[in-house]
């Protein structure tokens, strides 16, 4: 019986058809798939990214690459069970499954959210402040975040093939830039199908997505110093990439995120009888099975103080002894395969390393339950206890990337965080406390290596997504070991794409390079009230300068009534007096709130709501008998492509104010947003 040939998708072509190396079912050892003997022009590869993916890409802005994503999410949701069916043959269960394949697409999710809430219309983001670099104010400097023009080459591990994927690929396609996809062989066959759906959607342009299927060949010597180069796996691999002669000639950017040795303390203030006990096991049980340990977060070490350590290995063995390892579409069974037979011989190889010094307590064969498991990758979840680990210990340095962890004792917690500092940096540490005076101690001194940081109490407990599960929106990376480098965090990954760059030049000319209004930049005068321009007419710069309003004591005691802001300033004349301002002063509030009253165009228009107040600062006192003015100008739009229910296209308008008194002082300054129609559809 032949087997499928998988293809590699290279300048707009799958190219593939002689079988190579035969990649086998991790759970009962069969042939499922083969990889490709055709080599590869990566010329090719490397010049339609630059020459097709990019500029597709940049055809469209962020706000329109965000849509691409949410839209792209609910197509590969939508065909799900296909993924399901494929990633079965790599021994994960169907909640391992989940994982990455819903994890995935969750990611793109976020980062759809993130870009359309976060990140402007156009391909420039203003990062800002501007910064006053003279006197008069005609020369100033800020900074800007433009695509790099190069493309990203992504080197991916083989424990999840779609979210190890889709989590690189949605910050790179949301900042514009091309990559070039090459996942582990061992699993590569679930990436292609990953690849096909997003082929099929047509949501994604052309020369956007590449991918490889085995060897990079001399890709790595293509690139150069637009380029970017990410890697996933082990830190000795990581280490050899780093120092590949060409990204160091051109300062090619590598980011790292390697295997670690992630330690979960439980903190001496926790007992057998507390509930964080019982949250402690059941966590480092987790991270042992989940993915048959093959995780790049899984707890290698367990750190728990000496007194309790009888009780919490006693409690580990007798979980992990009811784990049924087998067969995934077996009744009952809770933990997988590892991905492949040779893994299977890594790990076997580097527990037979750690019990060196450490004694077994659960582990040895496996019995997998399921028909033809025999020949499968099945490995069994193994408890280690290191007693004496904070001498030099194999526990530290060697790490069994399988359902493998080690419990170590310690003393009290300040050889708990040296144990935990033993690991030379870490992806993410776990600390099981009740108290949170011994949370901001551990913290404050476990964060200088780690990457992540959980403190989980029973109120967390409720609703953590657990120790091994990188967040999109949290930074996912560490230092030391763990490869030094950082993906996720929300748009901060989509800033590692974007290069940065500050300008100098005159208000105007900032305003003309950010698309925004900046303070000295020219204003634009029509006579017409600029709320009540539709989004497409208003102009950047578009201003109102308002009639003034003196305020008087009748307004401060109205607004305090309303209010109920009684504070002295406001209604104690003798002791306003001796304040610093030397009198009474009206509510910052009611300055807001008289602003708008000048501002606002009361009749029904275009401006639709608004929703929002950023960089709100009260810069001077306004007292009894000061007069104010205020100043609307039209300072950023962002079209996020939204309609409401009726269809009616909506746009958002960031306006500058700036409230002044009768000597022209500044008062108060902010932005206000709001959301402005579009004009309707013909």
């Amino acid at each position: 019986m032949s087997i499928p040939t998988l293809q590699s998708r290279i300048a707009g072509r799958w190219i593939g058809q002689q079988a190579a190396q035969t990649l086998k079912s991790a759970v009962n050892g069969r042939p499922v798939y083969a990889t490709h003997a055709e080599a590869l022009d990566f010329g090719e590869a490397v010049a339609h990214a630059r020459r097709v993916g990019g500029p597709a890409l940049l055809k469209l802005d962020f706000q329109e690459r965000a849509a691409r994503l949410k839209a792209l999410a609910k197509y590969l949701g939508e065909r799900k069970e296909q993924l399901y069916a494929v990633s079965a043959h790599t021994g994960a269960t169907r909640t391992d499954g989940w994982i990455d394949i819903e994890g995935g697409t969750g990611t793109l999710f976020a980062y759809a959210s993130a870009g359309s809430n976060e990140l402007p219309s156009g391909n420039l983001v203003h990062e800002g402040p501007v910064l006053q670099l003279s006197k008069q104010g005609g020369f100033a400097g800020t900074h800007i975040l433009v695509p790099r023009r190069g493309l990203a080459v992504h080197i991916n591990a083989f424990n999840f093939p779609v979210w190890g994927l889709l989590e690189k690929f949605a910050p790179t396609f949301l900042a514009g830039m091309p990559c070039i996809a090459k996942p582990a062989t061992a699993t590569s066959y679930l990436t292609e199908a990953l690849v096909r759906l997003i082929d099929e959607s047509g949501l994604v342009p052309e020369g956007a997505l590449q991918l490889v299927i085995g060897g990079t060949g001399d890709l790595l010597d293509r690139l150069d110093g637009r380029d970017i180069v990410t890697f996933t796996g082990s830190a000795d691999t990581a280490a050899k990439l780093r120092v590949h002669p060409n990204l160091i000639r051109h300062s090619v950017p590598f980011n790292a995120e390697a295997d670690s040795l992630n330690c979960a303390v439980l903190a001496p203030d926790v007992t057998p009888d507390d509930e964080e006990f019982e949250l402690f096991v059941k966590e480092v049980a987790r991270e042992i099975t989940v993915k048959a340990g093959q995780k790049c977060t899984a707890i290698r070490r367990a750190i728990v103080p000496r007194r309790h350590l009888d009780a919490v290995v006693d409690k580990l063995a007798a979980r992990l002894k009811k784990t049924v390892v087998g067969d995934p579409a077996a009744e009952g069974v809770k933990m997988g395969a590892l991905a492949s037979h040779a893994q299977q011989a890594d790990v076997a190889e580097r527990v037979a390393l750690l019990m060196q010094a450490a004694e077994r307590v659960v582990g040895g064969s496996a019995q997998p339950v399921g028909e033809g498991t025999a020949a499968g990758a099945f490995f069994a979840p193994t408890l280690l206890v290191a007693r004496g680990a904070l001498a030099d210990h194999p526990a530290h340095d060697v790490e069994a990337f399988g359902p493998v962890s080690t419990v170590m004792p310690y003393a009290d917690l300040d050889e708990a965080m040296a144990l935990a500092e033993r690991g030379r940096g870490s992806l993410v540490g776990t600390l099981v406390t009740r108290s949170p005076a011994t949370a901001a101690h551990f913290v404050a001194q476990a964060a200088a290596l780690h990457g992540r940081l959980l403190v989980l109490d029973r109120v967390a407990a409720v609703e953590s997504t657990g120790h091994g599960s990188p967040l999109p929106l949290l930074k996912h990376g560490g230092p030391g070991r763990a490869g030094g480098g950082e993906e996720l965090g929300g748009v901060r990954a989509v800033k590692h794409y974007l290069q940065r760059a500050a300008v100098q030049g005159s208000p105007a000319m900032l305003a003309a390079i950010t698309g925004e209004y900046q303070c000295g930049a020219p204003r634009i005068e029509t006579g017409v009230h600029p709320f009540r321009r539709h989004f497409e007419d208003l102009q950047i710069g578009e201003s109102l300068l308002t009639h003034r309003r003196t305020v008087t004591e009748a307004d401060i005691v109205a607004f305090g009534g309303i209010s109920g802001d009684y504070f002295y300033m406001h209604f104690d004349e003798i002791a306003a007096k001796e304040s610093p301002f030397g009198k009474r002063i009206a509510h910052g509030y009611f300055v807001l709130s008289a602003a708008a009253g000048l501002f606002v165009s009361p009749a029904p228009g275009p401006v639709l709501a608004n929703y929002g107040l950023d960089t709100l600062r009260f810069v001077k006192p306004v007292g009894i008998g000061d007069t104010i003015q205020a100043r609307l100008t039209a300072k950023r739009k962002i079209d996020r492509q939204k309609v409401d229910a009726n269809g009616q296209g909506q746009g958002v308008v960031a306006w500058d104010v700036e409230v002044t008194n009768q000597h022209g002082e500044l008062v108060a300054s902010y932005d206000i947003l709001t959301l402005v129609a579009k004009l309707p559809r013909a």
